[in-house]
C-alpha cells in the first residue's frame, strides 16, 4: 500500500541552525532515505519551498481568492511530502519512525486513496454528457 507522509518543520528553528548542523541533519535525512529507495519503500516525495513562497486558493462566493502564505497559520509548516511503499500502517509507522526527519518536526502519514473506481466512474460519466 501507498502511504502519503507530510512532514512539518518550524521554520524559525531551521533558520536557527548553524549550516554544519543543517547539513548534518539534511545528510542524515538523504541517507535515511536511500535506505528506503533500496528497500523499495521509497516511492517519491519533494521538499517544498518555505511558507513565504506559498499561496493558498479558496473557493468563496462564486469565485476563487488568492492569498498569501500557507493554508494554515501555525508554528511548524509543512515542508515536504515523502510516498512510501509499505505493507500495512504499521508498517509505514516503523519506517517513517526511524526517519531522522522527525527529529525537526511531526509526520503525518496516511494512506493513499484509490481513485481508480471513481475516476472510471467519471469518465463514463463525462462520455455520456458529450454525445
Amino acid at each position: 500500500m501507498k502511504y502519503i507522509c507530510l512532514g512539518y518543520m518550524d521554520p524559525e528553528k531551521w533558520e536557527s541552525m548553524s549550516e554544519s548542523e543543517r547539513n548534518a541533519f539534511v545528510d542524515e535525512c538523504f541517507t535515511y532515505d536511500d535506505v528506503l529507495r533500496k528497500n523499495g519503500h521509497f516511492v517519491g516525495g519533494d521538499a517544498l519551498q518555505g511558507p513565504q513562497n506559498a499561496i493558498t486558493l479558496r473557493f468563496q462566493n462564486g469565485k476563487v481568492s488568492v492569498t498569501d502564505g500557507p493554508y494554515a497559520e501555525t508554528k511548524e509548516q509543512l515542508g515536504g511530502i515523502l510516498i512510501l511503499e509499505a505493507k500495512d500502517l504499521n508498517h509505514a509507522i516503523q519506517l517513517m519512525s526511524k526517519h531522522p526527519g522527525v527529529k525537526a518536526g511531526p509526520f503525518e502519514i496516511r494512506p493513499a486513496a484509490d481513485l481508480t473506481d471513481m475516476i472510471r466512474e467519471s469518465e463514463r460519466r463525462r462520455s455520456t454528457k458529450k454525445h
